[in-house]
Parts: structure tokens; C-alpha cells; sequence
């Protein structure tokens, strides 16, 4: 039988290609709007991504027999379980943006492109890149942490901001990069020509910028997504090197991770919706956040002293599962605190 540099034969290649590029146009062409995702609308497409991904395994098992078809669900749970957390981390990021609803899902879409592209090179060059694992976990769990804190001290979350001027992200990536700190509409980047266009609104009536001719500027829409990828960076650490100790073919790893995390975005909705219906599950979350900060740092620490010291993957996702729980019913306890 003919295989492909894939290792699987081009019958299967071909159906894995045509799956994932059929399903992200469909998830692209039913949310081409700015409109937020309702509780019910997330729930159906978590569902329509769990049914691609393991269509793809039921696929698998009748062509190729019920090991590799096990191989690939076992590195699709895994690769859902260890990229949990990465969903409330997402969640603070937007919080710190202060994205609005409507404009989440195409952040995250563009994201799941990058993470498509970025686990296609992990998987190439294997775990060598990981190399730097402990270093850039030590730096990311102080990050992680450090937004917790912030999503503990701020009011207001729900009040988009007007002016990113002084923003973090935007102070950072401005030295490097032009920089519009205003939001317009859903665009990433804006020529010179559309800067002066939205300068000249009513609204920014008052608001000092210069515009430098015959460049782009970055929108905080794309610092927001670069954010966003490097979180996805980052987990892709844990997540990668373990789908590959279950298989090194290539096929079962990269199709066992991007099914799972296309399935991971969706299901953040969920979570977000939840989050606006359930008045303390926000504080469920602040405390997850915390929980994957210790844990990164646990899983660097122990990379650099050998403590012994670890939280296996069952242990995360029963304590995560938890939390939320708490969260859930606190809410229907407690509701005087609701959000009117």
C-alpha cells in the first residue's frame, strides 16, 4: 500500500485535510458576524467539534484497525485535559483587553490558526524545542499569576476601554511596532489613511495621535491575539511532548492535538457564557488561574531540582472540574450579588 511522508496512506491524509479545512470553513462562515455567542449556540458547536474529532477516530478504526485508532484518542484526551487550563487563561486575557463579546470569537479563531501552524512545527522538530520548557514555564507562571491578581483588583470588567494608550501590551509592542490604541470595529490592522478616517469621527473628538503616511498600524484587536498565541505557546509544552510519548507518527499527533484544540476554543464559550449567567464563577476562575500559575511553576521548579514533586493530569482536571462546580452552585446559594 502507497503511504505518504505521513507515514498513513493518501486516502487518509486526504480525508484528515479535507475534514479540517471543511470544518474551520463551515465554524468561519457561521460566525462571519461580531455577534456574541449565546450559552445554547456554544454548547451545539463544542458538540459539533467533540463529533469531528472523534468521526475522525471512528474513521481510523474502520481503516486502519482499532490501535492507531486508540493511539489517537488517547492523544486527543490527553492533549483536551492538559490544555483546560489555557481556557481560563484565555479568559483573563480578554478580561485584561476588555475585548467585547462580539469580537472574541474571531481572536480566538485567528489564534486557532496560529496553534494549528505553531503544533505542526512541535510535531516536526519533535521535543528539542523544548528545551527552554522550565525557563519560559517559570516566566509564564508569574504572568499567569500576576493576572489573576489583576482580574482579583479590577472593577468594572465589563466596561470596554476607549483609549489603550497606556496600556501594557501596548506600551511594549509600540517600540517595535505602530500601534493605533483604539479598537475600530474588527479590524486587526489599519493603513494610515483609515487611522486618519477614525480620527476624524465625532467621537475622537479631543484625542491626540500622529499618523505616520504609507504605514499599517497594529489595532489592540491583534496585540490581543498575539497574547493569546503565546499562552497557547506556552501549554503547548505539556501538551506536546506527552501526545508524543503515546505515538510518533506525525498523523496521530497532529491530528490528535488540533482536533482537540478547535474543540478547546469552542468549548470556551461555554465557559464565558456561563461565566456571565453564573454571578461567582468569575471567582471560580481567579482561583484556577492561580492553580495553573503553581502548577507551571511546579512542573519548572521540579525540571530544575528534581523535587519529585508533580500534579498529574487526572489530579488537574478533578480539581478543575471542582472549583467550577463550587462556583456553579455557589451562584444558585448566593445570588443576592447578581449582576443586574
Amino acid at each position: 500500500m502507497e503511504h505518504s511522508p505521513l507515514g498513513f496512506p493518501p486516502l487518509t491524509v486526504a480525508v484528515f485535510v479535507v475534514l479540517a479545512v471543511s470544518a474551520l470553513a463551515i465554524d468561519l462562515i457561521a460566525h462571519h458576524n461580531d455577534k456574541p455567542i449565546s450559552l445554547k449556540n456554544a454548547s451545539l458547536w463544542s458538540l459539533f467539534w467533540l463529533a469531528i474529532g472523534l468521526g475522525f477516530g471512528g474513521f481510523l478504526y474502520f481503516q486502519h484497525g482499532i490501535e492507531i485508532a486508540s493511539l489517537y484518542i488517547t492523544g486527543y484526551a490527553l492533549e483536551e485535559v492538559l490544555s483546560v487550563d489555557n481556557l481560563f487563561v484565555i479568559m483573563a486575557i480578554f478580561a485584561w483587553f476588555k475585548i467585547p463579546d462580539g469580537y472574541r470569537h474571531r481572536v480566538l479563531y485567528w489564534g486557532v490558526l496560529g496553534a494549528i501552524v505553531f503544533r505542526g512545527i512541535f510535531v516536526a522538530i519533535g521535543t528539542s524545542l523544548l528545551a527552554l520548557g522550565p525557563w519560559v514555564e517559570m516566566v509564564f507562571a508569574a504572568i499567569v499569576v500576576w493576572t489573576a491578581v489583576m482580574m482579583l483588583r479590577a472593577k468594572g470588567d465589563g466596561d470596554e476601554i476607549e483609549d489603550y494608550s497606556n496600556h501594557p501590551a501596548n506600551r511594549l509592542v509600540r517600540r517595535f511596532f505602530p500601534v493605533y490604541p483604539k479598537l475600530v470595529g474588527n479590524h486587526f490592522m489599519l493603513s494610515s489613511a483609515e487611522v486618519e478616517a477614525d480620527l476624524a469621527k465625532p467621537e475622537n473628538t479631543g484625542f491626540v495621535f500622529q499618523v505616520k503616511k504609507n504605514i499599517h498600524y497594529a489595532t489592540p484587536l491583534l496585540l490581543c491575539v498575539a497574547v493569546v498565541e503565546i499562552s497557547d505557546v506556552m501549554f503547548a509544552f505539556d501538551s506536546v511532548p506527552a501526545v508524543i510519548a503515546v505515538s510518533r507518527e506525525p498523523l496521530i499527533v497532529y491530528s490528535a492535538m488540533m482536533f482537540a484544540v478547535l474543540g478547546l476554543r469552542t468549548l470556551y464559550f461555554v465557559l464565558e457564557a456561563l461565566r456571565n449567567l453564573l454571578v461567582h464563577l468569575e471567582k471560580a476562575v481567579i482561583v484556577l488561574l492561580f492553580f495553573v500559575g503553581f502548577k507551571l511553576a511546579l512542573n519548572a521548579t521540579d525540571s530544575f531540582w528534581h523535587h519529585g514533586y508533580e500534579i498529574s493530569a487526572l489530579a488537574s482536571l478533578s480539581l478543575v472540574l471542582t472549583v467550577l462546580a463550587l462556583g456553579i452552585v455557589a451562584s444558585f446559594i448566593f445570588p443576592a450579588k447578581a449582576k443586574e
